[in-house]
């Protein structure tokens, strides 16, 4: 079966749009906590990466078993869904790697070439069509994440190149949301996923201890706050995802990529209030610019959708 026979016909994309919305602003606080974890609980990112799998999957199973019984476990794409997983997995490995040594809201401006590779993956192989406006709200609202920060290769060296493979995993990941369609429910999708997050953590962890990597060492939380908040980074990564599961199902990717940029705006308030990173005049006029692309493009949306019923 092709991946784009499995798009459902059942479409809401103000839906998909609003749901993609409330999980990008959410989903930071997952980052915040992990760069929590590095900084003041001197866990590295390699551990920080396999507790969030596995809570995820700890605070998952008793609303999957709840919800769906057995048949829960039973997978029709389940290599498919360990291999999202496992995708999953290396991109926030390189996410919080790069969290480690890096102001937050850098990291999330170099990670947002990450719509560019999802927007050319939905138009290359799913034929969605991207007309000139949203093109242009596109880059708009990416040149509006490059004023929030100006990533420079000068200061932080190799290590700014952490976000942009992060970004190209994790694009491959949300495109496979859509290669694994209706096969599986949200539920299951993301307890598979959380499984192959998990296996493939344990993998890197393991040899990259092995290998005498720093950022593989493995540790326990030293404090019950920092047990408390793993727990917190699994529940987030579990449901915030399932949201995201859920908006590719009401939408186009080409349409949901654009909102990924919201995540600055939480990226950029945590690191305010947490790590004392303040905001100057030119992030905030980055912050507008963004919030400004989205908007336009909901609108968009909205004028295409009345043309399409009066048509």
């Amino acid at each position: 079966m092709s991946v784009s026979s499995t798009v459902s016909t059942q479409q809401n994309p103000l839906r998909g749009m609003t749901i993609m919305a409330s999980a990008m602003i959410l989903l930071p606080t997952m980052d915040a906590i992990a760069k929590y974890m590095a900084s003041f609980e001197g866990m590295s990112p390699g551990q920080v990466t396999f507790y969030r799998f596995f809570f995820q999957l700890v605070c998952m199973l008793p609303l999957l078993v709840t919800a769906t019984g057995r048949s829960a476990f039973s997978a029709k794409r389940p290599w498919m869904n360990l291999l999202r997983g496992a995708l999953h997995g290396a991109a926030s490995l390189l996410f919080f790697a790069a969290l480690k040594y890096m102001p937050l809201a850098d990291v999330f401006a170099i990670y947002f070439v990450e719509p560019f590779m999802l927007t050319a993956l939905s138009a290359l192989f799913l034929g969605d069509k991207v007309g000139w406006r949203r093109w242009l709200a596109i880059v708009i609202g990416f040149g509006g994440a490059m004023i929030v920060i100006q990533p420079s290769f000068a200061i932080f060296g190799l290590k700014a190149l952490l976000p942009v493979a992060c970004a190209f995993l994790y694009a491959l990941y949300l495109f496979m949301n859509r290669a694994v369609g209706e096969a599986d429910s949200p539920l299951t999708m993301q307890i598979m996923a959380g499984a192959g997050g998990t296996l493939f953590m344990a993998f890197a962890l393991f040899a990259g201890n092995s290998a005498g990597i720093a950022d593989f060492q493995p540790s326990l939380p030293v404090s019950a706050l920092g047990l408390v908040l793993l727990l917190i980074l699994g529940s987030i990564s579990g449901y915030a995802h399932m949201l995201v599961v859920r908006a590719f199902r009401l939408a186009p990717l080409s349409l949901l990529a654009p909102f990924q940029y919201f995540e600055i705006i939480s990226a950029t308030v945590l690191g305010y209030a947490i790590f004392g990173d303040f905001p100057n005049l030119s992030k905030w006029i980055g912050i507008a610019i963004i919030v400004g692309s989205g908007l336009f493009i909901i609108w968009r949306e909205r004028i295409q959708s009345r043309l399409e019923k009066t048509a």
